[in-house]
């Protein structure tokens, strides 16, 4: 364990409640303030390694009878643990970054997509700050990509300083739906930069309401913040 003081009473904890990783803790109170899972929710987690988000995720869905369900998706290949979660989690090996939304949204139940988008997706971290954190928009970019689609032309454009004139207009009409459900929520990873404020404010109108959070697990060296957004809004 790197670091010092309260940050290991998390893994301690982690261990102690069979959590695979201390990162249980920063979903745990991500759902304790915000309730985004609830039964029946169909929640998709992308980089679900190690599992430890899974777990709170399936948790949340309430016994079994309540019905839901959580697909994980990964780069690397996740075993479902076995402790906190049941038959209704799922993953999947994929790149997050490739992946197209139709196939993502076949993936979903009855095919009508996820009604919580979780992304702990983060980079591997340089040191270099300026380059870490666009690596860690760009993922969180992607993120927004799979959960709005078309409705999210806009927010990248802002960001990247680029106009959407040139869309690719080979694109299916069926991948430029999100998957995303109509008052679902989505929550992203990303690490500080004069680049987050902005994100979270193009996010905004698109939401009903959305924060920023850092978890109270999170360790003091790290630089990442959670992008809370809630209920999305109908296409207008």
């Amino acid at each position: 364990m790197s670091g010092a003081g309260a940050p290991d009473f998390f893994y301690r904890e982690a261990q102690r409640l069979g959590y695979v990783a201390r990162s249980a803790f920063k979903l745990l109170q991500i759902q304790n303030q915000f309730k985004l899972i609830t039964s029946g929710s169909s929640v998709l987690d992308l980089g679900c390694a190690p599992g430890a988000w899974l777990q709170v995720a399936c948790q949340s869905l309430g016994p079994p009878r309540n019905g839901g369900s959580v697909l994980g998706i990964d780069l690397k290949k996740v075993k479902v643990p076995h402790v906190h979660c049941d038959s209704r989690v799922q993953t999947v090996c994929a790149d997050v970054m490739n992946l197209p939304k139709n196939k993502l949204k076949s993936l979903s139940p009855k095919e009508k997509g996820f009604s919580v988008i979780l992304s702990d997706m983060c980079p591997l971290v340089s040191g270099i700050t300026t380059r870490d954190a666009a690596l860690s928009v760009e993922l969180g970019m992607q993120a927004v990509n799979l959960a709005l689609g078309e409705a999210a032309l806009g927010v990248g454009d802002v960001i990247h300083g680029k106009d959407n004139d040139n869309v690719d207009d080979s694109t299916s009409v069926s991948d430029c739906d999100g998957v995303l459900r109509q008052g679902g929520h989505l929550v992203i990873k990303l690490l500080e930069s004069e680049d987050t404020q902005e994100f979270s404010r193009m996010l905004k109108p698109l939401f009903r309401k959305s924060s920023l959070l850092r978890p109270k697990a999170t360790r003091s060296s790290s630089r990442e913040i959670y992008l809370i957004c809630q209920s999305l809004k109908a296409r207008t």
